[in-house]
């Protein structure tokens, strides 16, 4: 873990402002992403829930989801923050859960940053072990 850039913290309002998107009517729990790729662009997700909880898309799939339909495939890092209310999200950090890090593991490699509240860390610091084929 690092300390934060002005580059990220800059990336973490980018999710806060991703975040207000949120559709978290049953758990409260609004997360928002923010995936920068290879060219620098961004793409932001959400997260987006349903009452058959299987359901959900985590803020971060949904960030990966939106630069893949739009033909990108290589990142750089990812910003995430998620709370039941603002300050919460923007001062405690909300690590992927273990389907989001399956999804990034499959297209970034073990040293892709993870840009949370509290610092940058590598996917491998959440998943050390990725499943591969």
């Amino acid at each position: 873990m690092s300390t934060l850039s002005t580059q990220e913290k800059s990336l973490l309002r980018q999710a806060l402002a991703a975040r207000e998107n949120a559709y978290a009517p049953y758990s409260r729990f609004q997360v928002g992403a923010v995936l920068t790729v290879a060219d620098g662009s961004t793409f932001c997700g959400c997260n987006i829930e349903n009452a058959s909880y299987s359901m959900t898309i985590c803020a971060e799939r949904s960030s990966v989801c939106a630069a893949v339909s739009a033909g990108v495939r290589q990142f750089r890092s990812i910003a995430i923050v998620g709370g039941t209310d603002a300050e919460t999200a923007e001062n405690t950090p909300c690590p992927p859960c273990g389907a989001c890090l399956q999804v990034l593991a499959e297209f970034c490699p073990p040293d892709f940053p993870v840009i949370l509240a509290d610092g940058v860390y590598r996917l491998s610091d959440f998943l050390p072990r990725q499943f591969r084929l």
